[in-house]
C-alpha cells in the first residue's frame, strides 16, 4: 500500500501535566530521543496523511526540546481539564483545513512500542472494512491508538472532562473493530513503570 493512500490524520496527544510522573514525561529520554519524538517518528513512519500534537503543559519546553519536522502543533489553551478537551482541540483544528479526512486516529506520547507498522495495520483495518472505528484491545477493556471515522467526527469535537473517547467507543461499541498489538499496548504513567520498561528494552 501506497504512502497516503490513508486519509487519515494522526492527533498525537502530549497536553497533560504527568502529574503521577513528577517529571515532564514527554521529555524523558526514549533511546536516541524522547517519548514524545519516539511517537513522532513512529507516526512519521505510518501512512498518516496529516499529523497533528496537541500541546498543553510544557509547551514550551517541548516545542524547545523536539524536531516536528514537517509536521503541525496545535495549543489547547483548556488543558488542564484533561484528555477528552484536548481531543475535541485537536479535531477542531484538523477539520478547520481543505482536506477531507476519512477518519482521525488518536495516540498517546507514553506509549513507546507503538511503531508505524501497528498504526499501518490499523490503517489498513480501517480502510477495508466496514467499521467505524478501529480501537485497541487491553485485557478487560479497549481502548487507544484508535480510529473514529467521520461519522464520530462530531462526538469528538462534544468531548469535555467528562467525556472522552473511551465512551465513544463504548457508545458504538457494535461498529468497533478491536486489534491485539501484542504487547506494543504497554504504556507509562510513572517513573517505576518508566524505569522497568526502559531496562526491558535493552
Amino acid at each position: 500500500m501506497t504512502p497516503k493512500e490513508h486519509n487519515i490524520a494522526i492527533l498525537i496527544m502530549a497536553a497533560g501535566t504527568s502529574s503521577r510522573m513528577k517529571a515532564i514525561k514527554q521529555l524523558l529520554p526514549w533511546g536516541n530521543t524522547t517519548l514524545i519524538g519516539n511517537a513522532l517518528k513512529n507516526a512519521q513512519d505510518s501512512n498518516a496523511a496529516t499529523i497533528l500534537t496537541v500541546l498543553g503543559a510544557y509547551k514550551e519546553e517541548i516545542i524547545k526540546e523536539t524536531q516536528f519536522g514537517d509536521t503541525e502543533t496545535v495549543y489547547t489553551p483548556d488543558w488542564k481539564m484533561g484528555l477528552g478537551n484536548s481531543i475535541a482541540c485537536g479535531t477542531k483544528h484538523l477539520l478547520k483545513k481543505e482536506e477531507d479526512y476519512d477518519g482521525v486516529l488518536i495516540m498517546l506520547t507514553d506509549q513507546p512500542y507503538i511503531d508505524g507498522q501497528y498504526l499501518n495495520t490499523m490503517m489498513d483495518n480501517f480502510t477495508n472494512s466496514q467499521h467505524s472505528i478501529i480501537a485497541t484491545k487491553y485485557t478487560g477493556r479497549v481502548g487507544v491508538p484508535a480510529i473514529f471515522g467521520k461519522a464520530h467526527f462530531e462526538a469528538l469535537l462534544a468531548l469535555d472532562s467528562d467525556f472522552g473517547a473511551r465512551d465513544i467507543i463504548k457508545t458504538h461499541i457494535k461498529n468497533v473493530l478491536t486489534l491485539s498489538p501484542k504487547g506494543k499496548e504497554v504504556d507509562i504513567d510513572t517513573l517505576e513503570e518508566y524505569e522497568r520498561v526502559k531496562k526491558s528494552d535493552k
